[in-house]
C-alpha cells in the first residue's frame, strides 16, 4: 500500500490571525482568494484591461527597440536589476521587456548558485564578468542583492558578510555609474495574500509548476524576516547614484507597463517619442523605503 503523501499544511500569522495553508490542496482558500488583489493597500480594485495593456506595451516595446539602436550607435551600456519577493512578478518584467530585443546585443543574466571556486572570490566577481560591454542591455534577474535577502534570511551567509555587503554596496555602484553604465533597480511589491496565491496558482499549472522551489516553501513562515531585510536594504542602499525604484506589482500588467515607461523616460535616446510613452503612474510607482510604508 501506498505511504501517504506528507502534508505541507503550514500554520501562517497573517496580520495577526493564524491561518492554515496547504498549497497542495486545490481549492484556494477564500481569505486569500478575497484579499490577494487589495493586499499591501494595492491602490486599484481590478486588473488593468488586457487590450489596453497589450496596446501600450507594443508601444512602448518599439520605444525599446529605439533604445538599443541608440546604444549601438554610441556604445551605451545599460544594466537593469529586477529584484522582488518570490512570484514578486520579475520573470514576466524581464520577458515584457526584452520580447521585441535583439538578443545579440539583449540579454538576461541569471545566476545559478555559487561554485566552489565563485565562493572564494570577492562577492561581487562574478556579477562583474556578466556586466555588459558597448551597446548591450542587460537585465538581471536577482543580482549581487541575494546577499541582502535571500542569504542572510535562509542562513547562507553570515552576519559579518551581510554587513559587509551593507557597507561595499553603494561605493561598489557608485563605481558602475561613475564608468557610465546606467544602472536602474527595480524593487518588485506584492502583498502577502498575492504571493500565497501566485505560489498556489504554480503548484496547480503544469506548465508553471517548475517555478515553484523548495526555497519557496520553506520562505512561507519568514514573511517578516524578508520585510526587514527588505527594509534595511532600502535603506542602505538608495542612493542618488543608484536609487532603488519600487514598482507595485499586485496587477503584472500595470507594474510591467510602468516599469518600461520608468526606463523610457530615465534615457535620452534619438528618436524618444514622449507622448507615446505617457506618464508613470505615481500610485505604482514610488523612489526607495519611504514608497513601501
Amino acid at each position: 500500500m501506498a505511504e501517504k503523501a506528507e502534508s505541507r499544511a503550514v500554520e501562517l500569522d497573517i496580520h495577526g490571525k493564524k491561518r492554515v495553508f496547504d498549497i497542495d490542496d486545490p481549492k484556494l482558500p477564500d481569505w486569500i482568494e478575497n484579499k490577494a488583489f487589495g493586499s499591501d493597500d494595492y491602490p486599484y480594485d481590478k486588473k488593468l484591461d488586457n487590450k489596453d495593456y497589450e496596446k501600450t506595451l507594443k508601444l512602448l516595446q518599439i520605444e525599446l527597440v529605439k533604445v538599443q539602436f541608440w546604444q549601438q550607435k554610441t556604445g551605451t551600456r545599460i544594466m537593469t536589476v529586477f529584484e522582488g519577493r518570490d512570484a514578486a512578478g520579475k520573470g514576466g518584467a524581464i520577458h515584457a521587456t526584452m520580447s521585441y530585443m535583439n538578443p545579440r546585443s539583449a540579454r538576461v543574466v541569471a545566476l545559478t548558485k555559487p561554485t566552489e571556486t565563485e565562493l572564494g572570490q570577492w562577492y561581487f566577481q562574478r556579477y562583474v564578468s556578466t556586466f555588459p560591454t558597448a551597446g548591450e542591455f542587460v537585465l538581471f534577474d536577482r543580482s549581487w542583492y541575494n546577499r541582502a535577502g535571500v542569504e542572510p534570511v535562509m542562513g547562507f551567509c553570515k552576519p559579518e558578510q551581510y554587513e559587509k555587503f551593507l557597507k561595499e554596496t553603494p561605493r561598489f555602484e557608485k563605481m558602475i555609474t561613475s564608468e557610465g553604465i546606467h544602472l536602474f533597480k527595480f524593487w518588485l511589491n506584492i502583498g502577502r495574500e498575492m504571493q500565497l496565491k501566485r505560489f498556489h496558482d504554480r503548484r496547480h499549472d503544469p506548465l508553471k509548476v517548475w517555478k515553484l522551489s523548495p526555497m519557496d516553501i520553506a520562505a512561507l513562515n519568514k514573511w517578516d524576516d524578508y520585510t526587514e531585510k527588505r527594509d534595511r536594504m532600502l535603506k542602505e542602499t538608495h542612493t542618488d547614484h543608484a536609487p532603488w525604484t519600487v514598482i507595485r506589482a499586485n496587477d503584472k500588467r500595470r507594474a510591467r507597463i510602468n516599469l518600461i515607461r520608468h526606463i523610457l523616460k530615465t534615457l535620452d535616446y534619438e528618436g524618444k517619442d514622449k507622448k507615446v510613452i505617457g506618464d508613470i503612474d505615481d500610485k505604482i510607482v514610488g523612489a526607495g523605503l519611504g514608497f513601501v510604508k
